[in-house]
């Protein structure tokens, strides 16, 4: 009897007290989609309210969609068999994914998602969730559910509601101003957080008519700075945006915050202000121009110069020909470097100028490869061709064209170690814009390189000038086979880092061995000794050059600077002691580099300068991949080397100086970056 009143109390205390109780539809799969599963959990311990978690995992390489997908993409979504009047969901922050040119929005992996409904909820809660998951391929796949809300309680709910509402964006607390502007094209956010920025990311809520790609991030102590390309989706101009009222979430080192701004006129954003696209573009001519000028390509100008000379019967067409096939050579290895980049980035792999000279597979292969040409040059091998085929290359494709194809080819990639000035830019505009904006500009870069070569093509006789061929050529091979063998011993110094010194010059003294000897074997005595005798003349007037200028360096060029290696908590830790700081980012296959360290930064005004007690001298090495420097230089808008910068009491914010240094620029800057100290 004691044993049935206290169940009859129970059972009446159970009636009086409020529903505390769950319900759990299980693991949810569905046969046309296999790489998901989704569960969904109610609870109606709280007054007036139901709440919800609904979990979605993914197989390895999945992604499902946050609340605005992006540029492509469906967010989840139920169809309630009920009329419910109040339901709010809560979105976890996202990620961005990027496929294929275009930005999305969204989770892998796994997510849950707490959604809220108010007011009267049936007992038998139903409906069909919809739910867009992507890998290569996208699936649409419905999930019906039907959750019980009179069945048994579960404990472990509200640590779990708990939990996922912590992943959600808090409504203030992270940045104390944000701005945002909007040009054509373009919109830009500037944003403000006291204890600096780590690695900031960018969410935007859908705009009406209006696609937000991905945004480029630049991050200055407590200011970031984003730039993000605006479209309307179908290849048409951009909306205007001033005036409308944008959402986002904002997110920086597992903290994120949803904001609401206001879009006004463009932001003056300090030292990195949009260049026009025609601009850009005028650059790219410009820089692409200026490499046939630097000494990484004039070896190959020269054995173009040669080729001609060594044409008994020179005449307007096949010069022109032979011309027009070289710039065709030319822009067609830009597209290359170009289809490289946009596979680069698609593969979210770093991008830069030249990067291919940090690996020395490469390296050791362009070594080979000028090796041959200095010694064809010199008349040590030619290449026998049967006499069908000489026949045929010589009656077909204007005469063997596929060779100066080549000869443009092998041009463009002596050349991209080279930053000079113009190219830096416009590489760096090129490599954040929209791959159609990257594909034009690197096309503009090869149109630039080609104008020399496009020039004589246009007037073949300007190249009909040049003597006629004689004994005197062999001088003159001799002479551009030298200066091949030079830019291979250049190349053969780029392994330095990669297999050490000892190693690097035993393998120069065995090629200059083999040269030698081969000149001896196939030349004789007589040539050998010319070209021994040139190479001594050569380093003689480098030598008596030096001499009758030594009074200019004052002292001899030396490095003292104590140069420390280069991190943003470096820069931030000078800041704080009141110092200035000067960051120099450098490559050993960078010849621009090579110019402003000799030419300026081992000047004595300015070598004393960096070993001021205020300044702190950073230096980065790019010789060699490192994730670091790349990040480092994307930040701030760049891709290439030479790359330096100023901080200071007076710059707080960092001014980017030219590719090309000079020593007043430096001077003058550091002076300003000083303050009012």
């Amino acid at each position: 009897m004691l044993n049935i009143i206290r169940t009859g109390i129970a059972c009446l205390i159970l009636l009086l007290l409020p529903a505390v109780q769950a319900a759990d539809s299980g693991w949810l799969k569905s046969p046309q989609n296999t790489h998901a599963a989704v569960q969904l959990r109610a609870d109606t311990s709280q007054q007036g309210e139901t709440r919800l978690l609904l979990s979605v995992e993914l197989q390895q390489g999945w992604k499902t969609y946050w609340r605005s997908p992006g540029e492509g993409g469906i967010a989840p979504s139920i169809h309630w068999d009920h009329q419910l009047s109040d339901i709010q969901w809560f979105w976890p922050t996202p990620s961005r994914f990027n496929v294929a040119g275009i930005s999305t929005q969204g989770y892998h992996q796994k997510v849950t998602l707490p959604i809220v409904i108010r007011g009267e909820v049936p007992t038998q809660l139903s409906g069909v969730l919809t739910l867009s998951t992507c890998s290569n391929v996208c699936i649409l796949t419905d999930y019906p559910f039907k959750l019980d809300l009179t069945s048994a309680n579960d404990d472990q709910f509200n640590h779990d509601f708990a939990q996922a509402m912590g992943q959600v964006p808090i409504a203030d607390g992270l940045v104390k101003d944000v701005q945002a502007g909007y040009r054509s094209g373009e919109l830009q956010i500037h944003a403000q957080r006291a204890e600096g920025w780590q690695q900031p990311a960018l969410f935007f809520d859908t705009l009406a008519d209006t696609d937000l790609g991905k945004p480029t991030i630049v991050v200055r102590g407590e200011e970031m700075t984003a730039r993000v390309p605006v479209s309307d989706g179908w290849g048409d101009a951009a909306p205007d945006l001033k005036g409308k009222s944008l959402s986002l979430v904002l997110a920086d080192g597992g903290i994120s915050q949803q904001l609401t701004v206001s879009i006004g006129s463009p932001l003056a954003i300090e030292g990195n202000d949009a260049m026009p696209l025609w601009q850009v573009v005028l650059m790219a001519l410009a820089g692409g121009f200026i490499l046939n000028l630097m000494p990484c390509v004039l070896p190959v100008l020269g054995m173009k110069l040669g080729s001609i000379l060594q044409v008994e019967q020179r005449d307007r067409r096949s010069i022109r020909w032979q011309f027009i096939a070289s710039s065709t050579g030319i822009v067609a290895s830009f597209l290359a470097l170009a289809l490289l980049m946009t596979v680069l980035r698609l593969s979210n792999h770093a991008l830069g100028w030249g990067i291919q000279f940090q690996n020395p597979l490469f390296i050791g292969f362009m070594v080979l490869v000028t090796f041959a040409f200095s010694a064809n040059l010199f008349g040590l091998f030619h290449l026998q061709l049967s006499s069908s085929l000489n026949t045929r290359l010589a009656t077909h494709n204007q005469h063997g064209l596929s060779g100066h194809f080549w000869q443009g080819a092998f041009a463009t990639l002596l050349a991209t170690p080279c930053s000079a000035p113009f190219l830096g830019t416009a590489v760096a505009f090129a490599l954040v814009a929209p791959l159609p904006v990257l594909w034009g500009l690197f096309i503009a870069l090869g149109i630039g390189m080609s104008l020399p070569w496009l020039l004589i093509a246009g007037w073949p006789s300007l190249a009909l000038c040049l003597p006629r061929p004689g004994l005197w050529m062999n001088k003159v091979r001799l002479a551009l086979g030298l200066l091949m063998f030079i830019s291979c011993l250049w190349l053969l110094s780029l392994m330095i880092p990669h297999v050490g010194a000892v190693i690097t010059w035993g393998i120069a003294a065995v090629l200059l061995l083999i040269m030698l000897v081969a000149v001896v074997r196939y030349r004789g005595w007589r040539t050998a000794g010319l070209l021994t005798a040139g190479i001594l003349l050569l380093i003689g007037v480098v030598l008596l050059i030096g001499s009758l200028t030594a009074n200019l360096w004052r002292q001899p060029l030396q490095d003292n600077v104590r140069w420390q290696p280069l991190s943003e908590q470096a820069i931030t830790q000078a800041l704080a002691d009141n110092k200035r700081v000067f960051i120099d980012v450098t490559a050993d296959w960078c010849v621009t580099c090579k110019a402003n360290k000799f030419n300026v930064l081992m000047r004595s005004d300015v070598q004393k300068l960096l070993l001021a007690d205020d300044v702190v001298a950073l230096r980065g090495d790019w010789s060699r991949p490192s994730a670091e420097i790349s990040a480092f230089l994307q930040k701030r808008g760049s891709v290439a080397v030479p790359f330096n910068q100023i901080y200071g009491p007076g710059m707080p914010h960092g001014v980017i100086l030219s590719p090309l240094l000079t020593r007043q620029s430096v001077l003058d800057n550091m002076a300003e970056a000083k303050g009012n100290q």
